[in-house]
């Protein structure tokens, strides 16, 4: 009877533990999903469309931005995931259609979305939304982008109204290891320096981040696992000189518009070569000038 009452005891002490740190998980994990994020924007002016504003939005949703990659092809909004233990992702329907949610945003709100990562809403953080790839975005673009977003077709789909969390990846998050609120990587006191678009390394940095290069492949560009990816995604790839330094501007081009290496293997489809295949030469020319510049290192530091 002693060993049977040692073991209940046990047995409740650890089921006691296992309640408390999942109330404490539960408690952390929403404090940080219910942070507040105030932004002071600069006042910016509502964009007046015109065909050129319109067709560089495009590019810019498209083979830059790569907005239909979370969004879909019709950016009328997507399940990212949906895991049991996980939590359910969602990339909501961004059309003016029935479930849409940007139909009454002004420019300060889109502001807020795209560059800050920031529910207009209330000032909470958006989940996985890439805004510290788009923060560098200039003014003239983000107006690009926006014009052309305000167009496209409505898309009547109607998501769920917000990503959610489960147990195992609220204890991810509060572990430091699902990286996916935005608002948390962006610094948001500096303001988008000018570029002037061209075949030139300058733009390939710009565009580099704008195109989720720093995204996926790390802010030192040296590959890796990619954070908030499932375990099974092929690491990206070392694409500073050390990884790359072999590639001739052929390969380069190569390889973003075909999905083919210098030997001929073929590159993972995680890299979004129906993308990156629809940049103009002097963009690509930029992002290879660019890479050729940034400091070799060893793959995997991210």
């Amino acid at each position: 009877m002693k060993v049977l009452r040692r073991v209940a005891v046990s047995i409740g002490i650890v089921l006691g533990l296992i309640v408390l740190l999942a109330g404490a998980v539960q408690f952390a994990s929403a404090r940080d999903l219910a942070h507040h994020y105030p932004i002071t924007l600069r006042p910016l002016a509502e964009p007046v469309p015109d065909s050129a504003m319109l067709a560089r939005g495009a590019h810019l949703a498209g083979a830059i931005g790569k907005c239909a990659e979370c969004h879909g092809d019709d950016l009328g909004g997507k399940i990212m995931a949906d895991d049991p233990a996980l939590g359910l992702l969602v990339a909501p329907n961004i059309t003016s259609g029935r479930g849409g949610v940007t139909a009454d945003f002004a420019m300060a709100d889109w502001d807020l979305v795209i560059r800050h990562g920031v529910r207009p809403t209330d000032s909470t953080t958006l989940i996985l939304m890439p805004s510290e790839d788009y923060a560098p975005m200039t003014d003239g673009d983000l107006a690009a982008l926006v014009t052309y977003l305000r167009q496209i077709p409505p898309v009547d789909r109607v998501m769920p109204p917000h990503s959610e969390l489960r147990m195992v990846g609220r204890g991810l998050l509060v572990a430091g290891k699902l990286p996916i609120l935005s608002a948390e990587k962006v610094d948001h006191a500096t303001l988008p320096a000018p570029v002037q678009p061209g075949a030139t390394a300058e733009y390939g940095a710009y565009l580099a981040n704008l195109g989720g290069c720093t995204g996926c492949h790390g802010p030192q560009l040296s590959g890796g696992p990619i954070p908030g990816m499932p375990p099974e995604t092929p690491p990206a790839a070392n694409i500073t000189p050390t990884g790359i330094g072999q590639f001739s501007e052929a390969d380069f081009f190569r390889a973003l518009r075909e999905g083919v290496r210098p030997d001929g293997t073929k590159i993972s489809d995680v890299m979004p070569i129906r993308f990156t295949r629809q940049m103009t030469d002097d963009e690509t020319l930029a992002l290879y000038r660019y890479l050729r510049t940034v400091p070799p290192r060893p793959f995997g530091g991210r």
